[in-house]
């Protein structure tokens, strides 16, 4: 046998040992291996677990890190106080439309409110359209049509909204509706034509009292509220 088939034959047996030697540690099992890795695999948390067994009670963590229950009215309770007509006509609300939450409607129903005044004073039927029902806008149309025919102009300034406060609520069939009471201040003058004064005040800011009425079909995707009644209170 000449020295290049020994050297052949010692590496052959030197790998053999080495892989027994490999086999013998890694093919071991002590009982506290992992699993093979699934993607797919639910992976639940005991909290997890918990929270699903307590139904629809939602567990929150806690600035200190434990875990408080969150009720699905805690937005209609910090609200409204338990136990008053408007926080039964809101929880109601929420049991047909889980998503609706009071503060955030008040946000966004004076934001469009601010919209509406301002468009209407500036003739905007695009943005009225988009915010008001059709029996509201046809109404603020035909009063922007009689100004347009006087040749009349409007100048106004919105000062701002100094409350505004949901005074009833809701839930009939699959149309949620919510009334406002909104107090705000506006400066508004007309004039005709001939740039005379006609109503209003180009100088004094006047206080408006309004009941205005919003409603969504709770069917719909369209998470977009309209206005579907006004009411002066003087």
């Amino acid at each position: 046998m000449g020295s290049f088939d020994f050297v052949t034959i010692f590496f052959l047996v030197a790998a053999v040992v080495i892989f027994l030697q490999l086999r013998s540690v890694l093919g071991r099992r002590t009982g506290s291996e992992r699993p093979p890795f699934d993607p797919y695999s639910k992976r639940e948390s005991a909290a997890e677990t918990d929270s699903a067994d307590r139904g629809k009670v939602v567990t929150l963590p806690r600035r200190d890190g434990t875990e408080e229950e969150a009720s699905p009215y805690a937005s209609v309770d910090s609200f409204a106080p338990p136990g008053t007509p408007l926080n039964d006509q809101l929880r109601a609300l929420v049991r047909t439309d889980p998503a609706f939450n009071p503060k955030e409607f008040v946000a966004g129903a004076r934001m469009a409110y601010e919209m509406i005044v301002v468009a209407f004073a500036d003739g905007d039927r695009k943005t009225l359209k988009n915010l008001l029902s059709r029996e509201v806008y046809e109404g603020f149309d035909a009063a922007i049509s009689e100004r347009e025919s006087k040749g009349e102009v409007v100048r106004s300034s919105f000062v701002g909204i100094e409350k505004a406060d949901i005074v009833s609520a809701e839930a009939k069939d699959s149309e949620a509706n919510v009334t406002l009471r909104i107090v705000s201040q506006l400066i508004s003058a007309t004039y005709d034509k001939a740039g005379e004064l006609v109503e209003g005040d180009a100088d004094t800011v006047a206080e408006v009292n309004d009941l205005w009425t919003f409603s969504r079909d709770i069917r719909s995707r369209d998470p977009n509220w309209k206005l579907i009644a006004t009411e002066s209170e003087g």
